[in-house]
């Protein structure tokens, strides 16, 4: 049977918002009357087939998570309860897709679901991490204090990825018209020295018939290109298809020269950030290191996590244990015993966080910085030496001719 989603006002004037199930309209119109509600309007919902085509119009974005997020904390904070600051969240916001979620959530706490249960049910736009933090602020009453550390973490990996976006813009723009460019050569141009060489009937030197045969190869299939990127986003996405893919591919990402080190201090940064927010709200170190460990996207550091936390359970120190892993940078380990020495261990967290977030950003810097030259480099050499084979070819002609 279909879905609608109504709103209705009830005996005290107060607005409400619903999902129901039904044969058609007019059932919904009695089931609502037989809950004492007044019908203000009725629609019924596509399928989800219909949104195939959508192309993400209809997806909350992660600026929209954040706005969310800083809402919902802002009146947490003013000790508003959790259902009535959806309601009002669902009045300022403009967003039909975020509406939309704010209103599913709303259904499912007041149908009696605690936040976190609600957000479960939304699992493409709140992550484990979101989900793990709201339950454990639900469960230790200190959502209060849980929310602004959530959402400042957001704030800060949207910040990143952005500034790494930003970066890669004009690297991208020069590699698109630098690919570009030696194609139009290799389909336009390197064509028209085979018809010189018919016309002179000289023999072809091997490295110009390699180059004149690749560039017929391009006229006649280079249209299967441009599906390059369509066959390895789909390989990508089975490497996901497994844990131990995962983990074959993400261990072999981390032993990348630069690259390698760029990612560890990115998940270093994740985990220290996320673990130092959980307890200095108040959460025990085991129940932090669990939602901790589903924060991480590389499945090396979510494995050394789990022995992490296998050995904590055991009774050895959240220091020793990072040590015994040799996964994290020799300074995340060091510091972390000093930290439990010292009883700061929240604070050092909060601060290594701050450091690996300056060295990713440092490490991108000199990557494009990296990149641009060297994309002028590779291009250049492809350009130069599609053109010295060809002239090289035409003068050794002429030298015989002679």
């Amino acid at each position: 049977m279909p879905q609608y989603e109504y709103q209705a006002c009830d005996i005290e004037g107060n607005i409400q918002y619903g999902h129901l199930t039904a044969e058609n309209e007019q059932a919904v119109v009695l089931s609502l009357q037989s809950q004492q509600l007044i019908p203000l309007k009725i629609e019924q919902q596509a399928d989800e087939g219909d949104n195939v085509l959508n192309f993400g119009g209809s997806k909350v974005s992660n600026r929209d998570l954040i706005d969310f997020t800083e809402g919902l904390t802002t009146l947490i904070e003013a000790k508003i309860p959790i259902d009535r600051a959806l309601v009002l969240l669902e009045g300022i916001t403009a967003k039909p897709a975020l509406q939309k979620l704010i209103v599913d959530l709303r259904t499912d706490v007041k149908e009696g679901k605690t936040l976190a249960d609600a957000l479960q049910n939304h699992p493409q736009t709140f992550s484990r991490m979101y989900i793990n933090m709201v339950h454990a602020g639900e469960e230790g009453g200190i959502l209060e204090k849980l929310l602004p550390k959530l959402a400042n973490f957001l704030a800060s990996a949207d910040e990143a990825k952005r500034t790494v976006i930003s970066s890669m813009i004009y690297p991208m723009i020069l590699l698109a018209v630098g690919i570009l460019s030696v194609g139009m050569l290799m389909v336009f141009v390197v064509p028209q020295f085979a018809q010189m060489f018919e016309d002179m009937g000289a023999t072809m030197p091997d490295s110009a018939a390699f180059l004149l045969g690749t560039s017929r190869w391009l006229q006649s299939y280079g249209w299967i290109l441009l599906f390059a990127p369509v066959l390895v986003w789909l390989g990508w996405k089975h490497l996901d298809s497994s844990s131990e893919l995962r983990f074959q591919r993400d261990k072999f990402l981390l032993s990348l020269p630069l690259f390698g080190n760029l990612l560890l201090d990115a998940e270093s940064s994740r985990f220290c950030r996320t673990l130092g927010s959980l307890l200095s709200a108040g959460i025990p170190l085991l129940k932090a290191l669990h939602i901790a460990r589903g924060v991480m996207e590389n499945e090396v550091v979510g494995k050394s996590l789990e022995q992490v936390e296998e050995a904590v359970r055991s009774g050895a120190s959240l220091g020793k244990s990072l040590i015994n892993t040799a996964t994290f940078p020799t300074l995340l380990a060091q510091l972390v015993v000093v930290g439990e020495e010292s009883g700061r261990t929240a604070d050092i967290l909060e601060k290594l966080a701050e450091t690996f977030d300056t060295n990713v950003k440092q490490q991108t810097s000199r990557l494009v910085a990296l990149a641009e030259p060297l994309l002028i480099l590779v291009l250049g050499v492809a350009v130069g030496a599609i053109v010295i084979t060809m002239l090289s070819a035409i003068f050794s002609i002429t030298d015989v001719s002679l």
